[in-house]
């Protein structure tokens, strides 16, 4: 089989009538190129099977078109989720994507960033929380953070607070006895701890009985289960014959709570409605479907790489602004379910 001839800017020229020099601004600053001339340059990219050289494309502009993503865990539905909205953008935006997954260890999170500047990628969608704000800020790319300290960088993140509120609210309706919310240790400046402050002022304002139960329920399936257990059996024994409405941190940790209600009573009880945070798959997919606060992690991801993509062209035209940090929030959805 005879090698296919690789397609030039001169036959590209040839075949449209324009100049090489026209056909470089196409590729290179398209904006400079009008509609109508785009138009008839990708038609002739079609018909004479361009497939454009990428080394040669990097080093003429620079432009790499990788991101970076560092995410804390893929076990959790919340992250593996988020991730694969994010990668999906490939298809609107064309950028590819170096994914590590993070730990809890900062040196080792270092060496992923100095890995990814390596592969001279444009910019960094971050959710882990081990490296603070402040060292990110200092990289020499756009960083856009995803539910996480944000003070010095980008970020995109739910209305947590008002979630909080739209859990209560919802728990209210039943009614219940006492209202109770099930979250690990959270630092005031991570945007879930909003969550707690919304739930606990929705409460205090319509004088409702609360329970803000703090317990560490770790990244993972396997550390889950124990500190759910004992959360479940302390509810029991603190309010015995009490309807309890639950709010979870998120839908995994409701997941695992319906888990020990439905072994205790055999399915679902009247002394039991359970809200989680997220909406991931598994709130569907739970024995008994799980209402939740729809982050809306698909709107999130969306945001967050516009967003990143807007950094992008500023650091490139040298504008100031690319260095001041924007915060946008997305509002979240009551999704009633079963389990309310």
């Amino acid at each position: 089989m005879s090698e296919k001839k690789q397609v030039t800017f001169e036959d590209i020229a040839k075949y449209t009538g324009f100049s090489k020099t026209t056909i470089s601004r196409y590729f290179n600053r398209p904006a400079t190129v009008t509609e109508n001339n785009r138009k008839i340059i990708r038609e002739a990219l079609d018909t004479l099977g361009y497939q454009e050289n990428k080394v040669a494309h990097i080093l003429a502009t620079g432009k790499t078109e990788y991101v970076g993503v560092i995410v804390p865990s893929l076990e959790l539905d919340y992250y593996s989720s988020m991730l694969d909205k994010i990668l999906k953008t490939y298809n609107e935006f064309g950028y590819k994507f170096i994914v590590f997954v993070g730990s809890n260890d900062a040196a080792a999170e270092m060496r992923y960033l100095e890995e990814l500047l390596a592969y001279q990628i444009e910019g960094l969608i971050i959710m882990n929380h081990t490296l603070p704000s402040m060292s990110l800020c200092s990289l020499s790319v756009p960083v856009v953070a995803i539910e996480r300290e944000d003070r010095f960088i980008n970020s995109v993140n739910s209305d947590n607070y008002l979630g909080g509120i739209e859990a209560a609210s919802l728990l209210l309706e039943k009614p219940c006895d006492v209202l109770i919310h099930l979250n690990s240790p959270t630092d005031e400046s991570i945007p879930a701890y909003r969550r707690i402050l919304g739930f606990k002022d929705y409460c205090l304002g319509h004088g409702l009985p609360c329970d803000i139960m703090i317990r560490d329920f770790g990244y993972s399936h396997e550390e889950l289960h124990i500190p759910v257990k004992s959360a479940f059996e302390e509810m029991e024994n603190r309010y015995p014959g009490m309807k309890k409405g639950v709010f979870c941190a998120n839908d995994v940790i409701a997941n695992y709570l319906l888990g020990q209600v439905i072994r205790k009573y055999g399915g679902l009880t009247p002394y039991y409605r359970i809200v989680g945070f997220d909406n991931t798959p598994m709130a569907v997919k739970a024995a008994y479907s799980i209402s939740t606060i729809d982050q809306q992690i698909d709107v999130i991801a969306r945001e967050a790489f516009s967003l990143l993509l807007e950094k992008i062209r500023l650091k490139r035209a040298g504008d100031p602004a690319a260095d001041v940090p924007v915060h946008k929030t997305v509002s979240p959805l009551i999704l009633r379910r079963e389990t309310t």
